[in-house]
């Protein structure tokens, strides 16, 4: 009889997990590269999904690789495979999204002294401001992207700058972010200082992931939820849509507030404020801040700093301009139809199965509901577990349709581990490519958000029935 070979040591059964993953990277990088390289969802928005999809399966699978990978030698790969997925973003000029051609315009405006909450792009009056790559003429006035300005010479005048007749809407950190970049910004540099920017932000987001995992004493490959998430080189970097710095300023906020000590509290209250006068999304980690809040001291220790901040922001924009800073954020409202819920695919899963007018109120008690407990039963060392919970239920419920605006769930689904929660993303970018094809808006979002509901509540219950049973 043949004697039991001895199990091989740790380290030899981790070399082919190491390897598999690495190759699982490499393929995800070269798909990636391959997306951003396809062109725009205005040419082929089904073909561009199906690149997309391909994606995301490369995503879940290099992840179920990583998990054989052991955490100790997991940091360094995830800290690779981030930098190579987000240099794919680079690759190409914004192909989903024109915002960033916004953030340049209000960048350049505040280097010339004035404010952008003042003058819609297609002012005459800031015409001497007008760069020929944001606004072309003539025959370089030619496709989907462009929309149409008026001029009196003649000249057919356009801009790549979406709503041009409208004010900006974006707070005053992301203002303070569009002049810093332009003023950091070469000559004829285009699109390319902002994707730069967008990828450093992100990586920036990676190692503030590895930093807060490690000195819990957490398994460090949850960081690759948001390292190596497709979305992120897709919308953070070659979109470069500023979402990322409130991402940033959120995630360490609540790294701080995770703290028991008031000063570290207040310091997280003044990131989460200037996370929220980055973008205002970021306003839905506040509940998760104060979770097991008994005293109210320590809720004031991190709302108190949050709003002064975020109120603060708006003085040097407020003595700037002329008239509201708010700019379009009421007409914006309007447009998307988060004010009537009958339009568009709003509250689309509500809608289901409740008339169009208690969609909203609904929505709202639920959304209290959830703070709430999270408020009154969360954990205070992991502030961010209930910050996902109300930021996922917000997105399920509110069935938005821009897929960058879940960025901020990933990285939250990173520090916290519940993989479930990134089927919202997944369902945002389906819904954002393929709606203008299909033009089928509530049914669409109610298969994409369904689905992910659906996989939020399966793996919830899975969860308490194994804590159960370690009970």
């Amino acid at each position: 009889m043949k004697p039991l070979t001895a199990l091989p040591p740790r380290t030899a059964l981790a070399t082919p997990a190491l390897a598999t993953t690495a190759l699982l990277l490499a393929a995800l990088t070269t798909v990636l590269a391959l997306t951003v390289l396809y062109g725009s969802y205005f040419s082929d928005p089904v073909g561009l999904f199906g690149w997309y999809a391909v994606c995301w399966a490369l995503f879940a699978v290099a992840l179920l690789a990583l998990r054989r990978v052991p955490p100790r030698r997991a940091a360094w790969l995830i800290a690779a495979g981030a930098v190579a997925v987000t240099v794919t973003g680079l690759l190409g000029p914004p192909r989903t999204s024109t915002d960033a051609y916004r953030y340049a315009w209000d960048g350049r405006v505040q280097s010339a002294g004035l404010s952008p909450y003042d003058h819609p792009p297609q002012d005459p009056a800031l015409v001497r401001l007008r760069d020929p790559w944001l606004f072309p003429t003539g025959a370089a006035c030619q496709g989907p992207d462009l929309a149409r300005i008026p001029a009196t010479d003649g000249v057919r005048h356009c801009t790549r700058i979406n709503r041009p007749a409208v004010h900006t809407i974006y707070p005053p950190v992301a203002q303070a972010y569009f002049l810093a970049v332009d003023r950091l910004s070469p000559a004829d540099a285009r699109h390319k200082p902002l994707q730069s920017g967008a990828a450093l932000l992100s990586l920036g987001v990676t190692g503030l992931l590895l930093v807060i995992l490690r000195r819990r004493g957490e398994d460090l490959r949850k960081a690759a939820y948001w390292a190596w998430c497709p979305a992120v080189p897709l919308e953070v970097v070659n979109n470069a849509h500023v979402d990322v710095l409130g991402v940033l300023l959120a995630v360490a906020g609540l790294g701080l507030v995770a703290s028991r000590a008031l000063p570290r509290r207040a310091a997280g209250g003044v990131l989460i404020g200037a996370a929220i006068a980055t973008k205002l999304m970021p306003a839905v980690v506040l509940p998760g801040a104060l979770s097991g809040v008994r005293r109210v001291r320590d809720a004031a220790a991190v709302l108190l700093p949050a709003a002064a901040f975020t109120l603060l922001s708006y003085v040097p924009y407020v003595l700037l301009s002329h008239g509201s800073v708010f700019g379009y954020l009421g007409g914006y409202v309007d447009e998307e139809g988060y004010d009537d819920p009958s339009s568009g695919s709003r509250y689309s899963l509500l809608r289901l199965v409740l008339p169009d007018t208690w969609a909203f109120p609904v929505l709202l008690v639920i959304i209290a509901a959830v703070s709430l407990y999270v408020m009154w039963r969360g954990n205070p060392r992991r502030p961010w577990s209930g910050a996902l919970l109300v930021t996922g239920w917000s997105f399920l419920l509110l069935t938005p349709g821009y897929s960058w605006y879940a960025l901020l769930l990933i990285a939250l689904v990173a520090l916290d581990g519940r993989w479930e929660w990134l089927g919202i993303p997944l369902a945002g970018a389906a819904v954002y490519v393929l709606a203008p094809a299909l033009h089928f808006h509530p049914a669409l979002s109610n298969i994409a958000y369904g689905a992910a509901a659906v996989l939020v509540l399966v793996m919830s219950r899975v969860r308490r029935g194994a804590a159960a049973k370690t009970v």
